[in-house]
């Protein structure tokens, strides 16, 4: 078993625009569908955390200052091409189950139902690599 992180990012490449925007059913529907591929992933014991990020608004980056402390600005920026919108951890047997769910993730349904087709970012985690794959 290898831990992978599948990391959702927030572009407006499919055209969607933001869920404030967007029919509350078709919101709805979005959350459903996570929601079921969620629990799904529970049941399999493959989920291990998932956590859908707060808004740029909300966000803060930090940089170290050297001896006198930190700087601190707000943002990203919601008007940044890409931002992270969330991530899951996944407890799989080899990268391509984590591949196979990043599909699964990506398919969520934007407005009207279409599949939003966000790019998810794959990435092990460190701990997990063999010997010698650092």
């Amino acid at each position: 078993m290898a831990r992978y992180i599948l990391l959702t990012r927030y572009d407006d490449d499919a055209g969607a625009g933001l869920m404030s925007g967007w029919d509350p059913g078709d919101v709805a529907a979005h959350l459903d569908y996570l929601r079921r591929l969620n629990q799904e992933l529970i049941e399999s014991g493959e989920l291990v955390d998932m956590q859908a990020l707060a808004g740029t608004d909300l966000a803060r980056t930090v940089v170290s200052g050297g001896p006198g402390g930190q700087v601190v600005t707000d943002g990203p920026y919601g008007e940044a091409k890409e931002v992270l919108a969330g991530y899951q951890l996944v407890d799989v047997e080899s990268e391509g189950r984590a591949i196979e769910i990043a599909a699964l993730v990506s398919a969520v349904p934007g407005p009207g139902g279409a599949p939003l087709r966000k790019r998810i970012e794959v990435r092990r985690l460190m701990d997990d690599l063999p010997d010698g794959d650092l």
